[in-house]
């Protein structure tokens, strides 16, 4: 057992490595170590946004890079094992990990970490336990008929990660909840979208059939990477629906302290651009994945912060 001193950077290694090390899965972290260890995992990932603007609250950013880490690492125990009864038995594990957090005998670093955000903030375990669920449910279901059944695992995959920031920032009301609701289905959906042939190469269409079969396209479509007529009407209704999510949230933003509607900005104003990237492409997603680029994202920054300052001016 670790007892303390110099924190390690050889713990310092993501899901798929860290699985593979009997010696760090039965290691008990010390909370020092385990808060360097979420952070480094969030500052060392890719993201179409960042996981902490530069307006959010100082005192909260650790709490933000907890949770990413927990939410990184149930995603990466489901998509990056490369063996689907693996992953299911390591989700499996992980919601272990979630009960003993909450039973006061977390060890491993994200739990350890986040023992101390759960604490904080008084979180509730069934936000977290509903993301484990969508992630096996990742394992088990690879087509959704309709909207309503991609809605549904949206309310798992997407949704309580919008509750639980919004714990983070002291709220727990049901209508900012229904809000955040909106908007985090919205950005899955433009996700969705965005990594059409990137799901596919995992086995998994959620485009919904239905909509597929109505505008005269296939799954055939997607595996030939032909983005066919139909295809792109199919995409065109999609990203409307998606769109209309993002509508319903908006006024989330102007229902929270300044520094968090920055972010909230943040998250729609990525999220219609991607939509915007997938119309300026005529919603063809097969023969490229809309990304938005760098500058992009300091473009959507600016944006945000014009935004901010003319709700500040009222």
């Amino acid at each position: 057992m670790h007892t303390g001193g110099a924190i390690s950077t050889a713990a310092f290694l993501p899901p798929r490595a860290f699985v593979d090390r009997p010696d760090l899965l039965e290691r008990r972290f010390m909370a020092e170590e385990a808060r360097a260890y979420t952070r480094w995992l969030a500052r060392s990932h890719y993201e179409n946004f960042h996981v902490v603007s530069l307006l959010l609250p100082r005192r909260l950013h650790q709490d933000f890079y907890n949770l990413y880490a927990f939410c990184r690492w149930a995603d990466d125990l489901g998509d990056e094992m490369g063996d689907r009864e693996r992953s299911l038995r390591l989700l499996a594990w992980w919601e272990d990990e979630l009960d003993g957090l909450y039973r006061g005998r977390a060890h491993h670093p994200v739990f350890v970490a986040l023992q101390e955000t759960v604490e904080r903030h008084q979180l509730p375990r069934q936000p977290f336990a509903d993301l484990i669920r969508a992630f096996v449910q990742d394992q088990t279901v690879t087509r959704y008929q309709s909207f309503d059944q991609l809605l549904d695992y949206c309310r798992y995959s997407a949704n309580p990660v919008g509750r639980l920031v919004l714990y983070l920032c002291g709220y727990r009301d049901p209508e900012r909840q229904r809000l955040s609701d909106a908007t985090c289905t919205g950005l899955q959906l433009a996700n969705f979208w965005q990594d059409v042939t990137v799901d596919f190469e995992k086995g998994r269409v959620y485009v919904p059939l239905e909509l597929l079969d109505r505008h005269g396209a296939s799954v055939d479509d997607i595996r030939r990477r032909r983005p066919t007529a139909g295809f792109r009407a199919a995409m065109r209704e999609a990203v409307e629906v998606a769109e209309e999510f993002f509508r319903r949230g908006l006024p989330l933003a102007a229902q929270v302290a300044p520094r968090l509607a920055l972010d909230i900005d943040l998250f729609s104003l990525g999220g219609l651009k991607v939509l915007e990237k997938i119309r300026a492409r005529d919603y063809d997603v097969l023969s490229a994945r809309p990304r938005i680029r760098r500058i992009e994202r300091f473009v959507l920054l600016v944006r945000g912060l014009i935004r901010l300052a003319a709700r500040l001016a009222l």
